[in-house]
């Protein structure tokens, strides 16, 4: 993503209920990401600038925000086609923001136009006023012929970084396509219910009876048809069920538990799957995490959920700081890693992310992978898991482990070492291998 210099904006001088407000607010954090600042932090940034943004409000930034993200690259390719000189921020933004919203509504095109004009126009001037409304009418007026030449380009047919699309390319020939189609996805909504609280059938009646229609998939997850505010999921305040994606709910049953059994999980935030190992077995558990904010998140979901574990704030490779000696029966090991998997969710990381972030992540996970091993029992299990999707980090980081201990034995997960589930319309990327500590 090209970085360019922009000024903020302060409070527009638009109505907060327009879609020019939303329009340039999402430009603001396109804008952001484009200087390397990740849409997290910038978002905290912007609601905390502007703290009364109601709840319609704060939901159509953040559609067009993310989906904007999504579909970057294509938006540039176009405007490299109607711009004669680039434009600095935030009106490149506004004009990138525009692009998705005509592509996405063109039954809404003269609304578009018309409120990024004016959103143009309150807060960067007449030139660029001027400029947006030529750029947009053009951009309607030639279509077709754009759409055609940007289904030609690499980058604007598939909207991710050219090093991320060749390195799929050669890892997955049969997949790639499907791999990258995923990530421009909206991503879906899948719930997990607590067992402790409720039951599949009562739950099942309490969304018919809410209007939303739901069904399980084979590892029981839950997958609405279309995703709604938490506020909206029955049982959730309660503690019935937590959104989880149905990727991420392999991991407790992958881990082989039982009752009574000493469990790690050693990166542990935000507690999703924390929570559904102490919902699948009654297990003495330690969840770590390194950042104090993001291990509270953990015991504010155990909290909710009426499940207990001890809660540290500690990098689980800094054995001597949290570790009391104690083997551990089983551990989850779900590191740190490029989120190739979930970028749907995350789409600015494709474009903050470079392909030497690769190396210096599979080098982490090495770190940790090797501390992990000294707490483990012989006789026990430790399951890695990622949410992505390269090798790197995934089979040939564990097949490298296996290599360098010979008291490793990698255990079959569905007949195969290496657990790769791709992303698709029903779940993200994630990678899984079992390891049993020989005794």
């Amino acid at each position: 993503m090209q970085n360019s210099p922009h000024r903020s904006t302060q409070s527009p001088s638009l109505p907060e209920d327009s879609l020019g407000y939303a329009l340039l607010a999402a430009a603001e954090l396109v804008a952001e990401v484009g200087t390397g600042r990740t849409l997290t932090d910038a978002l905290a940034a912007l609601w905390d600038a502007r703290p009364a943004t109601p709840p319609g409000v704060r939901g159509a930034i953040l559609d067009l925000a993310y989906s904007t993200l999504r579909d970057f690259g294509r938006q540039d390719f176009i405007l490299g086609k109607l711009l004669a000189k680039p434009l600095q921020e935030p009106a490149r933004s506004l004009l990138r923001v525009a692009l998705y919203r005509l592509g996405s509504r063109p039954e809404a095109a003269h609304t578009t136009v018309d409120q990024a004009v004016s959103a143009a126009a309150t807060v960067l001037g007449g030139n660029f006023k001027g400029v947006v409304n030529g750029v947009l009418r053009n951009a309607l007026r030639q279509h077709d012929e754009l759409a055609k030449a940007a289904d030609a380009d690499m980058v604007a047919e598939h909207r991710h970084p050219p090093w991320w699309i060749r390195r799929l390319k050669s890892q997955y020939p049969q997949d790639w396509r499907a791999i990258l189609a995923a990530g421009n996805m909206h991503p879906p909504m899948a719930l997990r219910i607590n067992p402790l609280r409720a039951t599949l059938s009562e739950t099942l009646e309490s969304f018919a009876e809410a209007g939303l229609a739901v069904r399980e998939l084979p590892n029981g997850a839950l997958l609405l048809d279309r995703p709604v505010p938490v506020s909206r999921v029955p049982g959730f305040a309660e503690g019935c069920v937590s959104v989880q994606d149905a990727g991420a709910q392999y991991a407790a049953d992958y881990l082989d538990l039982d009752d009574g059994l000493r469990v790690l999980d050693a990166c542990a935030a935000p507690g999703g799957k924390t929570a559904h190992i102490l919902e699948t077995a009654d297990v003495i558990l330690t969840a770590l995490d390194s950042d104090a904010g993001r291990a509270r998140r953990v015991i504010e979901n155990l909290d909710r959920l009426g499940l207990g574990a001890k809660v540290y704030t500690a990098d689980c490779r800094d054995l001597d700081r949290w570790w009391n000696g104690r083997p551990f029966d089983r551990i989850l090991a779900d590191v740190p890693c490029s989120a190739s998997g979930v970028v749907r969710r995350n789409p600015d990381i494709k474009w903050l992310r470079r392909s030497d972030d690769i190396a210096r992540f599979a080098a982490q996970q090495a770190d940790i992978l090797e501390a992990l091993w000294r707490v483990l029992a012989p006789g026990g299990k430790m399951l890695y898991a990622t949410c992505s999707v390269f090798a790197e980090e995934n089979g040939d980081q564990v097949a490298a482990f296996a290599a360098r201990h010979p008291d490793c034995r990698r255990i079959p997960i569905g007949g195969q070492l290496d657990c790769q589930h791709l992303p698709c319309p029903e779940h993200d990327g994630f990678f899984y291998a079992l390891l049993e500590k020989v005794a």
